[in-house]
């Protein structure tokens, strides 16, 4: 879910994708799909097994992965074989595998985890509701995220600059430039929040409920999350500096969303996953802990790398102060590289922040 955290976390992202007259069109795009499945599944419930686990996670794929491909293609405003030739085989790859497939996937089993530990509406006893909401809120979630990246991808082909693409690129370009840096924080977060969940599981039946290893596990993954990505932003002061730096609001928004909900969700996949796939029935502590490591792990991996790009975006949007523009020396050298157009200080200026960050 790394392109669903990039699409609101960065700025440049988040402004694009959530402009009014995009909202309109991504509302209709959300509510037709969830139509269309809705009629899919009653159809198919009546030649199919979908109470069992299985098929119905691979019947939520099929419709997730064909919702996903139309609603990019609509976001991206061209036909599927001019996509094919301007974007490519590898990022069609991309949207079909990981946004159709896995992602798709992923929201199937928390909503079967989610209303199974939260309301007690096991599917196991109870296939159709669970089912039908498994195969309606994952379809309705890829068709927006899908819509959006395919806006994204059709700004940029229009001009405009998209300093981080959603698709996972420059998480891997972060491996290899700071690998030490990116797995410490995954190491460290994700030892502690295990840790906790299996002394919480070894106090009794309150810790090894399914409720109260979700808040902990929540909690601890949410604020490892937090601090990895203030980590992420690289700037020369204390981590309790950068909050002050930040702002009180800004960094409780953040332990909230994505911090506590995305902890949770990854929590609820995985615990859909032992549930419903592995058909395990009450984990124990080393259980418990290897989930809870797994989710504060990747949190505060995907914390740390959103923290990287956001000071890295922020850096390359960065526009010459108004005071240095008062300067008569500096409005001189910037008149000049102006150029004989006469273009404007600011536009000027905004020329060499461009030209020395290119040299540097």
């Amino acid at each position: 879910m790394l392109h669903r955290l990039a699409l609101r976390v960065l700025p440049g992202l988040a402004l694009a994708v959530t402009e009014e007259s995009v909202r309109k069109r991504k509302r209709l795009i959300m509510l037709v799909p969830g139509f269309v499945a809705f009629a899919v599944y009653r159809l198919l419930k009546q030649v199919m097994p979908l109470s069992d686990p299985l098929a119905l996670l691979c019947v939520s794929w099929l419709i997730s992965s064909a919702t996903e491909l139309a609603a990019y293609r609509i976001g991206r405003q061209a036909s599927i074989p001019r996509i094919w030739e301007e974007d490519g085989a590898r990022r069609l790859a991309w949207l079909v595998g990981w946004i159709g497939f896995v992602y798709g996937f992923h929201l199937s089993l928390m909503v079967l985890a989610l209303l199974r530990i939260l309301v007690n509406y096991d599917f196991l006893r109870h296939p159709d509701g669970p089912a039908m909401m498994a195969i309606i809120i994952a379809c309705t979630s890829v068709a927006r995220d899908a819509f959006e990246i395919g806006h994204v991808r059709w700004l940029q082909q229009a001009g405009k600059p998209v300093l981080t693409f959603p698709d996972g690129a420059p998480l891997r370009t972060l491996a290899r430039e700071q690998p030490v840096k990116l797995l410490r924080w995954p190491l460290v977060g994700g030892g502690i929040c295990a840790l906790i969940a299996l002394v919480l599981s070894a106090l009794g039946a309150p810790g090894r409920s399914d409720i109260g290893q979700l808040a902990a596990v929540t909690v601890v993954g949410g604020t490892v999350a937090l601090w990895a990505y203030l980590a992420g932003e690289q700037r020369q002061r204390s981590l309790w500096a950068r909050l002050g730096q930040v702002g009180w609001a800004e960094v409780f928004r953040f332990w909230w969303w994505p911090g506590l909900a995305f902890a949770a969700t990854y929590y609820l996949v995985l615990a859909g996953a032992v549930t419903f796939l592995l058909r395990v029935d009450g984990v124990r502590g080393a259980g418990h802990a290897t989930m809870a490591g797994l989710v504060a792990g990747l949190m505060a991996l995907y914390g740390y790398y959103l923290g990287y790009r956001r000071f890295q975006d922020d850096r390359a949007q960065q526009a010459v102060p108004a005071a240095l523009l008062r300067c008569p020396f500096v409005v001189g050298i910037l008149r000049k590289k102006g150029g004989p157009a006469g273009g404007t200080p600011r536009a000027a200026g905004e020329m060499v922040l461009e030209e020395s960050r290119f040299r540097s």
